[in-house]
């Protein structure tokens, strides 16, 4: 019998301890409730939470901080605050986001304001190799390509699909005037007209093919070739 009872009392140990490493894992998944509240733009329970002591940068499993799901709900005031308590706006995900590539990506100009201001890496990377601007002309998103250009960001920075700003602001745009002013803030501010793309399609050619004329003459009036 004693032999009997160590086996039941050893298998009921190891029941425990698997129960104990389920409850951590589940634990460890968890979304952290200040992550939870800045996904919400739930500034008055984020304020209580950090005054509570809860850690500005703490990540849910995604690798997500409070600010990146602030930025991701596009809820200003709560990235407001969050950045002002000391919150990193280069912190990475999972997806290699971060408050910052985001709004940029987005065009969520005052994040991006916000965000400089709090020293945002201008060397981290999206999940494509891309800058904060690249994402911005290829959305058209005119007001955050401003303030991007003006912020000493690299114009000219290439992608993995071997495509600069300029390139993605006339492959990926319409020629309307959003991207005929996305095309004109980054020329006027130093992009290279003629930075082919990895097949030797230079700007003018793509703008050309894709009958963006008023495009095509900014670069023209640029030297591109």
């Amino acid at each position: 019998m004693p032999g009997r009872r160590g086996r039941v009392e050893r298998r009921s140990l190891l029941v425990a301890a698997a129960a104990a490493v389920a409850a951590q894992r589940v634990m460890a998944a968890a979304t952290p409730p200040l992550v939870e509240a800045a996904a919400r733009g739930d500034s008055a329970m984020v304020r209580q939470l950090l005054d509570a002591g809860a850690a500005v940068n703490l990540r849910d499993d995604s690798g997500r901080n409070a600010v990146l799901a602030a930025t991701q709900g596009g809820h200003v005031e709560t990235a407001r605050l969050l950045i002002g308590r000391g919150a990193d706006v280069n912190a990475q995900d999972s997806t290699h986001d971060s408050a910052f590539l985001l709004a940029g990506a987005s065009g969520q100009t005052e994040i991006v304001r916000l965000a400089l201001a709090a020293g945002a890496d201008f060397k981290r990377v999206n999940r494509y190799g891309g800058t904060a601007l690249i994402p911005a002309c290829h959305h058209g998103h005119v007001e955050t390509v401003r303030l991007l250009v003006a912020s000493g960001i690299d114009l000219n920075h290439v992608n993995r699909l071997g495509w600069t700003a300029l390139l993605e602001a006339v492959i990926l745009g319409d020629g309307s005037p959003r991207y005929a002013q996305t095309v004109d803030l980054l020329l006027r501010h130093g992009a290279d007209p003629n930075l082919a793309d990895a097949q030797g399609g230079s700007p003018l050619q793509h703008a050309q093919q894709r009958g963006q004329t008023a495009v095509a003459e900014l670069l023209r009036r640029a030297g591109a070739r």
